[in-house]
């Protein structure tokens, strides 16, 4: 996966969103297996264009069913169909939220408490903050708090006891 170049199409397409996950986890506490980049988008429709336009740039591909597999349309209206879409793309997997487990309604909120920095690479990037992730993370049903996510709750949790975070 292309981390650096995936953050870099958003940032240049000027997409509103907030990278959520492992990816975000990742870059601001330890090291992490993921698969895909998951990131939370803003809903207006001018960023719904401005999406649609960073992952057509990402030949992106997504489909309802296999056999309607594609690259995405030219027009963004297919990104209000639903909440979360899985999409594979020429730089890596990346999954689309429209809505995020705990944080309903809480987007505004999510993004002025974001953190704004870079990789190592110098990819811009906006991440979720640690207490919002905090939140995400405990609101998943108990079947979904794997051992991974449960590690996270915990590096969490630390994170944020600690006397520079509070």
């Amino acid at each position: 996966m292309d981390i650096d170049r995936i953050l870099d199409i958003l940032a240049r397409q000027r997409v509103d969103y907030i990278l959520i996950g492992g990816v975000n986890f990742l870059l601001h506490h330890s090291p992490e297996l993921t698969f895909d980049m998951d990131i939370w988008v803003n809903d207006p429709d001018e960023n719904l264009v401005r999406l649609n336009g960073a992952l057509r740039e990402m030949k992106a591909e997504w489909g309802r069913t296999e056999k309607e597999w594609a690259p995405v349309p030219d027009a963004h209206s297919w990104l209000k169909t639903q909440d979360l879409f899985c999409l594979t793309t020429a730089l890596g997997a990346v999954d689309i939220f429209r809505v995020v487990k705990g944080l309903d309604g809480k987007y505004a909120e999510c993004a002025a408490a974001a953190r704004r920095s870079k990789t190592a690479g110098g990819a811009p990037y906006v991440g979720l903050s640690d207490r919002h992730m905090l939140i995400s993370q405990e609101a998943l049903d108990s079947h979904e708090k794997t051992g991974k996510i449960l590690e996270r709750i915990l590096t969490l949790k630390k994170a944020m006891a600690h006397p520079l975070n509070r």
